[in-house]
């Protein structure tokens, strides 16, 4: 067997990291930004304290969690999570947020859910990651969808923003689902 010689945390741009302290200043920032609020959950959009932020994004035994950085120069963009994962099953849960508006539109949202699929399938061995998305995130379902994702349920009139009721979307990807999907981006040079 031959080990694969590419890094598992760095794509040509970015890189996963553990927290780091000098994050929390900047994770501030990101909280003072509703849109970024309203994508990363469904629940009411509050702004976390410097002390949950501290705690925030320990790896744990169901959970493995990291920062999103430029490689270039190591800038603090964003987070990848893979959550509540059911060793059993070989199955969790995926959760990303690109921080700031000036790092989104810029393709770091694709690049950091490649990256860490492949993590995922290669490193934790799992064969199924789904996701959760709001259904006005029309964004991040695209960025979803062109790795992979496909839709798997919906859940109707299941969040309530600014007077409106939108959809909950359910989302998954098979580890086979995503080599092959990978493979032909390859191959077709996109990769």
């Amino acid at each position: 067997m031959t080990l694969s010689t590419e890094n598992l945390f760095y794509s040509k741009r970015l890189k996963m990291t553990p927290p780091r302290a000098e994050d929390v200043q900047t994770m501030l920032q990101w909280n003072e930004d509703p849109e970024y609020l309203r994508n990363v959950d469904t629940d009411i959009a509050i702004p976390f304290s410097e002390k949950q932020l501290e705690d925030e994004g320990e790896t744990k035994d169901k959970e493995v969690y990291f920062r999103l950085r430029t490689r270039e120069d190591e800038q603090l963009i964003g987070f990848v999570v893979i959550h509540g994962i059911e060793w059993n099953n070989r199955c969790g849960q995926l959760a990303i947020g690109i921080g700031l508006a000036e790092h989104r539109n810029k393709g770091y949202g694709t690049e950091a859910l490649n990256l860490m699929l492949r993590y995922a399938f290669h490193e934790l061995n799992l064969d199924r990651v789904g996701l959760d998305v709001i259904a006005y995130n029309a964004k991040g379902i695209r960025a979803y969808e062109k790795v992979g994702f496909q839709l798997e349920g919906r859940a109707r009139s299941a969040v309530y923003r600014d007077g409106k009721r939108y959809d909950r979307l359910w989302m998954g990807i098979l580890r086979p689902e995503w080599e092959a999907h990978n493979q032909i981006h390859v191959e077709g040079g996109q990769a």
